[in-house]
């Protein structure tokens, strides 16, 4: 795949159809909002902090690939990605802060994601650093010996013919350093081919101390920051060890992560997180449409609108302290979803309203969709049973009538209960294949073939009987 740079908004939408079906709209707006992105970096520096991201928000039931869209594209865009559910700032003791926390959970995310690349950055390295502590463990190197004595001077070992003219070590045997490094060799070879995973080694293990927690409260004694060390100055804090007795297998993803820490610069990489945050981060705010109200009055709809106006400068951006330091959500791009089943876009705050510019609605799932669903993805479901019966040595088919049914059924199980879109194909597999996933590892089949009387057979009970069709959620 080309770099996301390279990517034009039509390339976008096509790499997002490798696994969402339909939702043409939707695509187009992320793909733009993307492809800004990097415009964005190409203009003029006096320029480029006026450009403010179009944040976007996507209407539609439950189901129909709102998520997945976000997600698909911020791991496209090797971008830090995190979706929250708006509804949660209104549970019962909601105090206004954990608004804040979404950016400070995905300064986390970003933090994690260039650890990760960096330490792949330097896993060889690494690992070559392992490889050879691992046999100093397996053949701790020979104490260092008192040379000899200059000749003529009597030692215990008398003369300095007695000592060995050969002017090697006192006490040395012939040929004992190269038994000891072909004895090194082998263990070499052996550790290489994984024959020593399960042998018992000593290894002093560090035992860092507790990181000091500051809670900072408001003047009115409710808003409650937590502020750890950051992660690089954890160095700084005193540190045990503790020997212990692990298997050279559990030893080495150990001394793993201790070599590949020494070899990573953290300030880079919460220097290079935090900058990838500010410009490249996503928040994916997942029904927004349960903070919205209609009356602006009593009960609820307080607490709704407050957390509206709590989300509001954090949307307009703000600067928001994390442990990294102070965070700019200015050009983090928003992306809020909801049903819209008993509210309105037009519900939230006049202001917030303005902060998403771009609306784009998502059309509910067809049996032709379930149908593609099925098939086309790349990690379409009926691939990923496929190839879970694969490793057991079976061969999962279906035929396309059997498909169309699948299909048929769930949009109206769909139509006649609750819609949840696309999730309702996983249960209905998940019952249909059940027998199978159950049978399969004490059968002798080598090939499975779901048909459409298979189908039918299992799956007429959910369909004749309406009460047991809302368990199959």
């Amino acid at each position: 795949m080309k770099d996301i740079q390279e990517l034009t908004p039509r390339q976008i939408t096509q790499e997002l159809d490798k696994y969402i079906i339909g939702q043409a709209a939707a695509k187009k707006s992320v793909a733009i909002a993307l492809r800004n992105r990097y415009r964005r970096r190409q203009v003029a520096a006096e320029m480029r902090d006026e450009i403010l991201p179009n944040n976007i928000i996507m209407i539609g039931p439950t189901g129909v690939g709102k998520t997945e869209i976000a997600r698909r594209l911020a791991r496209l865009a090797r971008a830090p990605f995190l979706k929250v559910e708006a509804s949660k700032f209104t549970e019962v003791g909601y105090v206004g802060r954990d608004v804040e926390s979404m950016v400070r959970d995905l300064v986390e995310i970003g933090i994690n994601m260039v650890r990760e690349e960096m330490s792949s950055e330097v896993k060889a390295k690494a690992e070559r650093q392992v490889e050879r502590r691992l046999l100093d463990l397996l053949l701790p190197p020979r104490p260092a010996r008192a040379t000899r004595e200059p000749a003529g001077m009597p030692s215990l070992f008398g003369t300095r013919e007695a000592a060995g003219a050969d002017g090697g070590e006192i006490g040395s045997l012939p040929g004992e350093d190269e038994r000891r490094e072909r004895t090194r060799d082998k263990l070499r070879r052996q550790l290489r081919e994984g024959l020593l995973e399960e042998r018992e080694i000593e290894l002093d293990v560090k035992v860092r101390s507790h990181l000091p927690t500051l809670e900072i409260f408001s003047s009115a004694g409710l808003e409650e920051m937590e502020l750890n060390l950051p992660e690089h100055l954890q160095g700084l804090l005193p540190s045990n060890k503790k020997r212990r007795k692990l298997t050279v297998g559990e030893a080495r993803e150990l001394l793993l992560q201790e070599e590949t820490g020494k070899l990573i610069d953290m300030e880079k990489v919460v220097a290079t997180a935090l900058e990838r945050v500010q410009t490249s981060g996503i928040l994916f705010i997942d029904e927004i449409d349960k903070i919205a109200s209609s009356s602006g009055g009593h009960g609820p709809d307080v607490s709704r609108q407050g957390v509206q106006r709590d989300l509001l400068p954090i949307v307009e951006g703000s600067s928001v302290p994390t442990r990294y330091g102070l965070v700019k959500t200015d050009h983090v791009l928003f992306i809020a979803a909801g049903a819209f089943h008993t509210s309105k876009p037009s519900d939230l705050v006049p202001e917030l309203q303005g902060r998403f510019p771009i609306r784009v609605e998502l059309s509910s799932l067809t049996e032709e969709d379930f149908v593609r669903i099925l098939t086309e993805p790349q990690n379409a479901l009926l691939k990923q049973y496929s190839a879970l019966l694969g490793t057991e040595g079976v061969s999962l088919r279906f035929t396309s009538e059997a498909i169309r049914r699948i299909a048929a059924i769930a949009f109206q199980v769909n139509e006649s209960t609750e819609n949840i879109g696309a999730r309702r194909l996983h249960t209905v597999l998940t019952t249909l294949l059940e027998d199978v996933l159950f049978d399969v590892p004490e059968s002798e089949v080598a090939e499975v073939v779901v048909d459409e009387d298979l189908v039918v057979t299992r799956l007429a009970s959910v369909l004749e009987d309406k009460d047991l069709s809302r368990y199959i959620l």
